[in-house]
């Protein structure tokens, strides 16, 4: 596949690393499931319109518009969860995300100070939470990101990696 059609249908994570720096992805998420339920239902109620267009012929045109309208609508809310990433390096986290016009949001480990962990009813029975960040930065572009799945796993792996960096002490074992 062309090079630039690529960059539309993979996020291509590993182009944002600082390789000269020794930067290496340690996590890389994407979306949790629970975001293509909604999509994969719209493909099926689209099944559903194009079904009906051979049981009521007489308004076959408008329902095989509503089948085709759901149906792209719901290709194109999984490709977008197909380019949502968000990424755990040994250095930073960062979000990439967007089709045509891709967005880039960075976040340095130094300037983590709280992460928290919200995890709706749903989000606890199917594994996923939101993510918020707060930083040292009045403003940022990495605050929240929603739907990560397994947010326990990944807190830890983000405390971790504050944590070998030094960033944090260790207060059970003063130096």
């Amino acid at each position: 596949m062309p090079e630039v059609l690529r960059r539309f249908v993979d996020p291509e994570v590993d182009r944002h690393l600082l390789d000269d720096e020794g930067e290496f992805i340690i996590d890389e998420v994407a979306k949790h499931w629970i975001t293509l339920v909604l999509p994969v239902a719209a493909m099926a109620a689209s099944m559903v319109f194009f079904i009906a267009m051979i049981v009521v012929p007489s308004v076959w045109a408008l329902l095989m518009v509503i089948g085709l309208v759901l149906d792209a609508w719901a290709a194109i809310r999984i490709h977008q969860m197909h380019m949502d990433r968000f990424v755990i390096t040994n250095m930073r986290v960062f979000r990439v995300h967007g089709i045509i016009n891709q967005h880039l949001a960075t976040m340095p480990m130094t300037r983590i100070l709280d992460i928290s962990v919200e995890q709706p009813l749903m989000g606890r029975l199917c594994g996923y939470g939101h993510f918020i960040f707060e930083s040292a930065a009045q403003d940022q572009g990495l605050r929240v990101i929603r739907y990560v799945g397994d947010p326990e796993k990944r807190d830890l792996t983000i405390q971790r990696v504050i944590q070998m960096a030094g960033l944090r002490t260790n207060l059970a074992h003063p130096r």
